[in-house]
């Protein structure tokens, strides 16, 4: 058989690749394949039915001004975006907040507790803080069990109690020796109880529980405040072994106090930086990357700006998705048609959040150029091999049989 004596042109070459190509489905185009002329998502996703989740196809929503009249009428403040085990802050736990928010706990003494107890007109049972001695060194100190000793009366339970109710105890126990008695009990230093701010806060550390009720805002303030990288709405709050996502965010946005709780002994407050709070902006796209929320706050009109706009040479206006996987209950799709400039008005009213992912697709003459682009190569070095003149031959082609 002659294989080198019929010569097959380059552009049978080319048309055969394209008609590959073709009934392949375009496989042999570079890069994602296009996302137009879809009404669900080719790919199963985790959607949540029940209480499982299940693989399932989403369907896309186009983004019309009635989808953005029913986003802002279901808008609620954020109680957590579900990216975490943390529970959330406003849940109605007892172990959390209390059942009466007027209700201002006073503070228990504990041990390490230094207090002063000042007797009038009995010198004798009060230890004068002088020249040389602080009001600490001349305090008395709650010991580790919990009690004190105190003259006439002997040792006497002081931690858990208030220091009027430690008073109460005191001035009845020495009403038997001293006739009517006036006595008064007051706080020297906090030692006892303890929160502990970490995260992204100036100072982060230990700051000690007073006789003043402290809140997760107030921790913060001690603390030095929150950093530039600080995510105001992830505050997480751990307690007796339960972490809670506590948004200072939405109480500076819609006035939630019960999203600044008081703390208690023990609790850690963590503030979390903003590196979580990313969007992505894929595809045709003047520069392609990841974007960091500034508070939780962009459109999709803001963020296809902050990354230049769309490829005005490759991309195709008409298909523009937001896709939302950290959803709630299921992921979502939306698809927005710019072929108008008008519809940046649309965009601009999008509300987006952590984690989405903007992608826009490529023209259809694009797609058609990057496959030619690719097989011109291939189909330029067939031509030539095949004009090739073989000199061991006598500059001329000899047949194999």
């Amino acid at each position: 058989m002659n294989l080198l004596r019929h010569r097959w042109p380059a552009w049978s070459g080319v048309l055969l690749c394209l008609t590959l190509g073709t009934l392949s489905g375009c496989t042999i185009i570079p890069g994602n394949q296009s996302y137009a002329n879809r009404e669900e998502s080719d790919v199963r996703l985790p959607v949540q039915q029940g209480d499982q989740l299940q693989p399932a196809n989403v369907r896309i929503r186009p983004i019309t001004a009635e989808l953005i009249i029913d986003l802002f009428k279901s808008a609620l403040p954020p109680v957590g975006d579900g990216t975490s085990s943390a529970q959330s802050a406003t849940a109605n736990d007892p172990r959390y907040r209390r059942q009466d928010p007027a209700a201002v706990p006073n503070y228990r003494l504990g041990p390490g507790d230094i207090i002063s107890i000042i007797v009038w007109d009995h010198p004798e049972l009060t230890i004068p803080a002088g020249s040389f001695r602080t009001a600490e060194q001349a305090g008395t100190v709650i010991a580790e069990d919990g009690t004190i000793f105190y003259p006439y009366i002997g040792v006497v339970k002081a931690a858990g109690r208030t220091t009027s109710e430690l008073r109460e105890v005191l001035s009845t126990r020495l009403a038997k020796f001293i006739e009517r008695v006036q006595l008064d009990v007051r706080m020297v230093a906090f030692r006892s109880q303890q929160v502990y701010v970490v995260g992204e806060v100036a100072k982060p550390g230990i700051q000690p529980v007073n006789d003043v009720p402290m809140t997760v805002l107030d921790a913060v303030n001690r603390a030095g405040g929150f950093t530039p990288e600080a995510d105001f709405s992830r505050v997480l709050l751990t307690r007796r072994g339960t972490t809670y996502l506590v948004d200072v965010q939405s109480m500076y946005d819609y006035g939630r106090t019960e999203s600044n709780p008081l703390l208690e002994h023990g609790d850690i407050v963590n503030v979390s930086d903003r590196s979580y709070n990313k969007i992505f902006v894929l595809g045709e796209i003047a520069r392609p990357g990841s974007l960091v929320m500034n508070k939780k706050r962009s459109t999709l009109a803001e963020a296809l700006g902050d990354a230049g706009y769309i490829n005005q040479a490759t991309a195709d206006p008409r298909w523009i998705y937001v896709m939302r996987g950290n959803s709630k209950d299921s992921p979502e799709l939306f698809h927005l048609d710019a072929r108008l400039p008008d519809a940046m008005l649309l965009a601009d009213r999008f509300p987006l959040r952590p984690r989405d992912i903007i992608y826009v697709d490529a023209a259809p003459v694009v797609r058609w150029q990057r496959v030619i682009a690719n097989i011109l190569p291939t189909a330029t070095m067939l031509n030539l091999t095949s004009q090739t003149q073989w000199p061991l031959f006598g500059a001329r082609q000899t047949p194999f049989n």
